[in-house]
């Protein structure tokens, strides 16, 4: 048994692009099956008008129907007439995408360096907050119109990278210097970042003129713009230029690992810490590095939520963050897989609330049918992230200069 075992995880470990994208379709085959008879089944127990009646039991809920809505509801029915690329069931999707981009971007990062970030949220939080402040500061300094934009948008961005960064090499230092758990810190930390930020927003930063926990917004021209024509309204709070800088992000981080000598430092570290210490990479520096470009992600995560979907930062953040760690997994922590991941999250997140409009069936069954269709795809790539810390995978350490893509 432990044999099998062992070589199922070597087969996983070792399976090569196109052998884990099979895999990762079977399992999304097997998590709609499963799923579909869930919700069938959970029919038979609520209460309805019409439905289908088997041996006497009326099943309420149609399977079909269901998938109908969650994945093709959040592209806004294509197959129906009078179908727009611009609606907004489709911006709703492309914009959490672009938010995950980021936020999975984070995970991976710090994944990569053997580390295991889970205050992604936190570093978000701190970085949207840093944004916010940041270009309501320097606005009344600044032009407005076109030049006000061309400032601002990429300041608050940087802002918010600056502010993810630190809070993310806070938990680094003490990985590297004083042994402390990331997993531990980086999760008290977020619940500090929470209440920090809560007490930052209460006493300096609250918009006088709402009672809801807020700042001020941000003059309309320091939001992400939109594209005249082509883009989606404004009104929907989607960027495709939010949306392409977060692909060409993506990019450029996976250009980073693959081509470069921090890359291969930081992945050398991952794999094979001893391996990386006798090629002379300095494994503590190497750890603040990573859980800061890690931190800067989250931080950017938080940027565009607020220059991009709210024109301010709210106290209520959305769980953004710890998506970002289902995305990373899914995406077996490669940058290029985050944005296929990041997609198929956008669309659950869409489709769950047309399924809500459009369907009986309880936001609770939405959800588990949700975290099915996650669970099943995710694992097969939590298995073969536990299999690499088992199964030898060849790594050739060597002295630091420069590598290839390892996967």
């Amino acid at each position: 048994m432990r044999d099998d075992l062992e070589r199922l995880l070597e087969r996983l470990v070792h399976a090569s692009v196109l052998e884990r994208l099979v895999i990762s379709l079977a399992a999304l085959v097997a998590a709609i099956l499963v799923g579909g008879v869930l919700v069938f089944v959970s029919g038979a127990f609520a209460s309805c008008r019409a439905g289908l009646d088997i041996a006497g039991v009326t099943f309420c809920y149609n399977p079909m129907q269901v998938y109908y809505e969650l994945f093709l509801g959040s592209l806004g029915h294509p197959l129906e007439g009078g179908w727009s690329p611009m609606n907004y069931s489709l911006a709703t999707t492309l914009r959490q995408t672009t938010l995950l981009i980021f936020a999975g971007l984070s995970v991976a990062v710090a994944f990569r360096a053997g580390l295991f970030n889970i205050g992604t949220q936190g570093q978000l939080v701190v970085g949207g907050l840093v944004t916010a402040v940041t270009v309501l500061f320097a606005a009344p300094y600044l032009p407005g119109g076109f030049v006000g934009t061309v400032l601002l948008v990429p300041l608050g961005v940087l802002a918010g990278a600056l502010g993810g960064g630190f809070y993310g090499a806070i938990p680094g230092a003490l990985k590297a210097y004083a042994d402390a758990n990331e997993v531990i810190t980086t999760i008290m930390l977020n619940f500090i970042a929470t209440g920090v930020t809560a007490t930052l927003l209460s006493r300096w930063f609250q918009d006088p003129n709402s009672a809801n926990p807020q700042t001020r917004a941000v003059p309309e021209y320091a939001e992400i713009p939109t594209l005249p024509g082509v883009g989606f309204s404004g009104r929907m709070d989607f960027s495709l230029l939010a949306l392409g800088f977060a692909v060409a992000l993506m990019i450029a981080i996976a250009w980073l690992l693959a081509r470069t000598t921090f890359g291969y430092e930081l992945r050398t570290t991952g794999i094979q810490p001893e391996a990386a210490a006798y090629g002379g990479v300095d494994e503590k520096r190497m750890t603040v590095a990573s859980m800061t470009l890690s931190g800067a992600l989250g931080g950017v995560a938080g940027a565009f939520w607020v220059l991009m979907q709210h024109g301010r930062w709210l106290e209520n953040v959305p769980d953004l963050g710890f998506d970002g760690i289902a995305v990373s997994i899914l995406a077996g922590n490669n940058p290029l897989g985050v944005g296929a991941a990041a997609f198929l999250f956008g669309v659950l997140d869409s489709g769950s609330s047309s399924i809500n409009t459009s369907t009986d069936v309880p936001p609770e069954l939405v959800g588990v049918l949700s975290g099915l269709l996650i669970l099943f795809v995710a694992m097969p790539e939590f298995f073969r992230m536990i299999g690499r810390r088992f199964v030898d995978t060849d790594a050739a350490p060597a002295r630091a200069a420069g590598g290839g893509a390892d996967e």
